[in-house]
């Protein structure tokens, strides 16, 4: 069928005189449909008008097609049923043809990102092979939208702590931020609301003003918003994922940042520079970074167990074994655990990803072997005094303690019978509940009040003449 173009050209060529001839030379046409186009008299062409198989049932097809919400395998089933004499590919294509069930899709937007003004992060799942398993991975990704440089790193999760070292990382790499962060509405950085009612967490909207930008996001089924961080996503998959070998997280986010150098190095034919060069003339757009960029943590507060552990998601950390029992500070970084007793950091690990419910030991937080630790009891500041007052009730006080067992010994009220009564009264006493092992303090005040009234409550002859 010939253009419109070309059917123009013919009647042009017909009204100044030619014949159909020279007109089908001239236009490389066949003679036959030179005629046939002037008899019709159309420069226009028409719409090609055919029956459609599918016609006779277009009610019952829309019909069906509301039944079943658009599932149009059911409808062809029902179809056949009720008789009809047609294939599904003839099914599908009526539907396509007339709009059934879909909408012509709207056209793209596009945007203008000046340098400096937007950076894009999101995330992805991926599958990498780290220590010879095949292991679920978050792939978290930045791109600045000017120079559209990368930086990605690979986590076995993603909350909020990974999502602050993970753009810490990035804006180091970067040595700079743009004013604003596009997301996609992420439950990791939002509080509430969507699109632009979005509400960042307090923690992410702080981090967010330390390194002074702001998050935004697009609307929800918007994706094209942010496409810039969700393009290169395949690219990781294919290009940096398939088919590679990892020892551990540390050799996989280390390799990550060198396929980063090299990407951000190769020349774009589509950017006519390499990314670096673009980083380079946008740099001086970008917030710079504070002068102290501090280390990304979270803290924890933890017991020391009977072991001389510390649990921490499902894992246990070694401690030094004199610490047994005491309360510490955990602050666990994206790379190690380091152990605080108040402002001393006692120990430090480096951290374990993903190898759940196994311990982590420090040879140096064990005692030398055959030198077994036993802890000592301290003795009690009350037993301190009474030794210091008076040296000579230590036997007692030994005697006593093993008459108690585990029980506490009642030392207080020891301590207040030497002090409020006569020094002599009270040690006569003592002997005689040593020597006859006499525990009981409730008999040894009896015994004190009685040599105090033998002592220092003599009656002479006087006294009971008086009476």
């Amino acid at each position: 069928m010939l253009d419109e173009a070309t059917r123009t050209a013919i009647f042009k060529l017909h009204e100044q005189g030619h014949g159909s001839r020279a007109i089908a030379q001239a236009l490389k046409v066949a003679r036959a449909t030179v005629r046939q186009v002037i008899r019709s008299g159309q420069r226009t062409v028409l719409p090609l008008l055919r029956a459609e198989r599918c016609e006779p049932w277009r009610e019952q097809i829309l019909e069906l097609h509301a039944q079943y919400q658009g599932h149009l395998g059911r409808v062809y089933e029902d179809l056949l049923k009720g008789g009809a004499n047609l294939s599904y590919p003839a099914l599908t294509a009526f539907c396509r043809r007339h709009r059934i069930g879909s909408a012509p899709p709207p056209p793209a937007g596009h945007y203008e990102f000046p340098a400096g003004r937007e950076m894009q992060h999101d995330t992805s799942p991926h599958t990498a092979e780290i220590g010879g398993v095949r292991t679920r991975v978050q792939t978290a990704s930045v791109v600045l939208c000017y120079s559209r440089t990368i930086f990605f790193q690979l986590y076995p999760r993603f909350t909020r702590f990974e999502c602050k070292a993970f753009l810490t990382r990035a804006l180091t790499y970067f040595n700079g931020a743009a004013a604003t962060c596009m997301i996609d509405n992420s439950h990791v950085i939002v509080a509430a609301g969507s699109g632009a009612t979005m509400i960042p967490a307090p923690e992410m909207a702080a981090f967010a003003e330390r390194y002074g930008f702001t998050f935004i996001a697009h609307e929800k089924g918007d994706a094209n918003r942010s496409a810039r961080v969700e393009a290169p996503f395949h690219r990781i998959e294919r290009g940096f994922l398939a088919g590679a070998k990892f020892r551990d997280w540390t050799d996989l986010n280390a390799q990550a940042i060198e396929t980063c150098e090299a990407w951000n190095a190769k020349f774009s034919n589509k950017l006519h520079a390499s990314r670096r060069e673009l980083l380079a003339v946008e740099r001086p757009a970008l917030i710079a970074l504070p002068l102290h960029i501090p280390e990304v943590y979270q803290i924890f507060t933890r017991i020391v167990d009977a072991e001389g552990y510390v649990h921490i998601n499902r894992l246990r950390y070694s401690v030094p074994y004199t610490l047994i029992g005491r309360t510490l500070e955990v602050r666990e970084t994206i790379e190690r655990i380091d152990l605080y007793e108040g402002p001393r950091r006692v120990a430090t690990h480096a951290r374990v990803q993903r190898a759940l419910d196994t311990r982590v030991t420090d040879p140096m937080h064990r005692p030398p072997r055959g030198c077994g630790y036993q802890l000592r009891p301290q003795p009690a500041p009350e037993e301190i005094e009474l030794l210091t007052l008076e040296p000579q009730i230590a036997g007692y006080l030994s005697a006593l303690k093993l008459a108690v067992g585990s029980r506490r010994p009642p030392l207080r009220r020891l301590l207040s019978m030497l002090r409020d009564y006569p020094r002599a009264a009270f040690l006569s006493a003592l002997v005689l509940a040593e020597q006859y092992r006499l525990f009981d303090l409730d008999r040894l005040e009896r015994m004190v009040l009685k040599q105090i009234a033998r002592e220092y409550f003599v009656l002479t002859p006087a006294d009971e003449s008086d009476e």
